[in-house]
């Protein structure tokens, strides 16, 4: 049985991998602060493979105390997105790049990292230009700059992997509303409708169950994976904001889509993914976006959307 450490387990991805791991019948270790009071993980403490810990990252003298005995470790914990890292810069890099490397400073070399960058390290491509796992990286924001730079020091071990992530999408039990499929379907249902400014710039999305089986179909193919780095998308989702929300109003007819053509986006992402080198392993996403929006549709006409901010 392989001992695999999770800090952030309990967030929008963990929540959804850490009950995975387990049934895939690995021993796991999570070290979350629970920050936005969630119990996603309440259901898998009768399992006697999960060990769940309350606390922070940046406690270093923690983490390499929950990380020396792991086979595998899987650093999630996060503050993601820009207008989240913008609001406390300094935790933000402290969390997402410092505590990361002070861990590598620890860990032995035999120990596997499989760590979630971003493709939003990317920046913007050429109209037509798919970028691939060679493209040049010109990061815009403060989180996709520190993802890059880690991910450079990562990569000096051989017992490395970094998933350069599409914008995740789909319902999880740590909900999050800021990502961009998940709040368009929040904005189609209420208010009705969505304004876009830049409509024209490009993303690519991938379902959060499909993020959980990349990580799970990596640990059981390692020698794939050791040592690489990888796009992890959906092929058939390389859309414009604008062909997003069309994509939602197929679903949502009242959903009524707005363009600004003074106002712009802060985020200026715009590129096409290209997801050929982790499909040629052999793994494919099995979530469709008109499944994910659909299953957003129900899920959040539920929802009490104060709970899952971000901010």
């Amino acid at each position: 049985m392989e001992n695999i450490f999770v800090s952030g387990g309990a967030g929008y991805i963990g929540s959804v991998l850490v009950p995975k791991l387990l049934e895939n019948g690995y021993k796991v270790t999570v070290l979350d602060n629970f920050m936005y009071q969630q119990n996603s993980l309440a259901p898998h403490f009768i399992n006697k493979n999960l060990t769940v810990v309350n606390g922070d990252v940046r406690n270093i003298e923690l983490v390499n105390t929950l990380a020396k005995n792991a086979d595998i470790i899987i650093p999630l914990a996060a503050i993601v997105g820009a207008p989240a890292c913008n609001k406390d810069p300094i935790s933000a890099t402290a969390i997402n790049k410092h505590s990361v490397i002070d861990m590598l400073k620890n860990i032995s070399d035999s120990q596997w990292i499989i760590m979630p960058t971003t493709n939003s390290g990317y920046g913007a491509s050429k109209p037509g230009e798919y970028l691939t796992e060679l493209s040049t990286l010109n990061p815009l924001s403060l989180y996709a700059k520190d993802k890059v730079e880690l991910e450079k020091k990562l990569m000096l071990r051989a017992e490395s992997t970094s998933f350069r992530l599409a914008t995740v999408f789909g319902m999880s039990p740590r909900m999050r509303l800021d990502l961009l499929v998940n709040s368009f379907v929040k904005s189609a249902i209420n208010p009705g409708y969505v304004i876009l400014f830049e409509a024209e710039f490009r993303r690519n999305y991938i379902h959060v169950l499909d993020v959980a089986s990349a990580f799970i179909f990596a640990i059981n193919n390692p020698d794939k994976f050791r040592g690489q780095i990888f796009n992890v998308g959906l092929s058939s989702a390389n859309l414009t904001k604008r062909e997003l929300a069309n994509k939602v109003f197929e679903q949502h007819s009242t959903f009524r889509i707005l363009e600004s053509e003074i106002n712009q986006d802060p985020d200026k992402r715009d590129y096409l993914v290209s997801n050929k080198k982790i499909e040629e392993t052999g793994f494919k996403p099995m979530v469709t976006l008109e499944t994910g929006i659909k299953e957003l549709l129900s899920g959040l006409s539920t929802l009490k959307w104060e709970l899952y901010n971000n901010l």
